[in-house]
């Protein structure tokens, strides 16, 4: 792949700059697969890397959403697929397809892509089809780092990872793993914590974590992180609920030592102070 995109610094941030010959090299004789985490959102929050690449690939492959997000930086010779939610697999096979007429491909997931995200199904399919196409998987921002960066300093100690959305898990496993995590003291960011079609989630497990934490544990609430429409709230375990959550939120539930102090929520590596 071609590299002709500049990057220009400024003092107050990075100004992408993409050179009017942008494009793939068209003597390409293979293609090649890249997965690509745009980050949360603003174009601001993504890598150089995965800028570098989304800019310079012949097939852009993404949720219709997330293709949205990277619009300003496709070209009018870029191909673009997009479909809609729950149609993952698809979109792999048509990104491997892609790849395998010898064109360069970035298949786009938001936040990381190893993270609930599109990397761990191309090489799923790949493993499956015993295919060797080269592929590079490019790291992004994910979701809970972004909200914890808007927050202060949340998971400034162990911390685990876990979405309420029983669509590929069954609730059994996520129970299960709530309580484990609750009883571990862990920090807990939670994905997907609500949807129009999910409600009663979050509920249960707010109730997990109040057998095992105080009511008064801080807890972080982001939607749409780092996106420029943040919002964003500190609260309690005895009063999250009472705030505005879904499939956008992030929801940063601290340990014993999480404390709040002015806008800001912190999780105590153990420094001595």
């Amino acid at each position: 792949m071609r590299t002709s995109s500049t990057i220009e610094w400024r003092a107050d941030g990075i100004t992408f700059k993409k050179d009017e010959g942008t494009g793939s090299d068209s003597g390409r004789s293979s293609g090649e697969i890249f997965v690509v985490g745009m980050g949360p959102g603003d174009l601001e929050q993504m890598s150089i890397k995965a800028f570098q690449v989304l800019s310079e690939v012949e097939v852009i492959v993404g949720y219709n959403t997330y293709v949205d997000l990277i619009e300003e930086l496709i070209s009018a010779e870029q191909e673009v697929i997009s479909t809609g939610m729950t149609k993952e697999i698809d979109r792999t096979q048509l990104a491997i397809e892609a790849a395998q007429e010898g064109k360069s491909v970035a298949m786009i997931s938001s936040g990381d892509a190893g993270v609930y995200g599109m990397a761990g199904l191309v090489l799923e399919l790949m493993a499956e089809e015993e295919l060797e196409l080269p592929v590079e998987i490019v790291p992004g921002i994910t979701a809970a780092n972004a909200a914890a960066a808007s927050l202060g300093a949340p998971l400034m100690h162990d911390y685990a990872v876990i979405s309420l959305s029983d669509l590929l898990t069954p609730w059994e496993v996520i129970l299960d793993r709530l309580e484990h995590a609750a009883a571990g003291d862990f920090v807990v960011a939670l994905y997907n914590p609500k949807s129009k079609q999910r409600q009663e989630q979050i509920v249960k497990a707010r109730e997990i974590f109040l057998k095992h934490k105080a009511a008064t544990t801080p807890v972080g609430i982001v939607r749409n992180a780092k996106r420029g429409n943040e919002e964003l709230v500190i609260t309690d375990l005895e009063s999250m609920l009472n705030e505005e959550i879904d499939m956008v939120t992030m929801v940063i539930i601290g340990n014993s030592e999480s404390f709040s102090f002015a806008e800001w929520m912190i999780t105590p590596r153990g420094y001595q102070v």
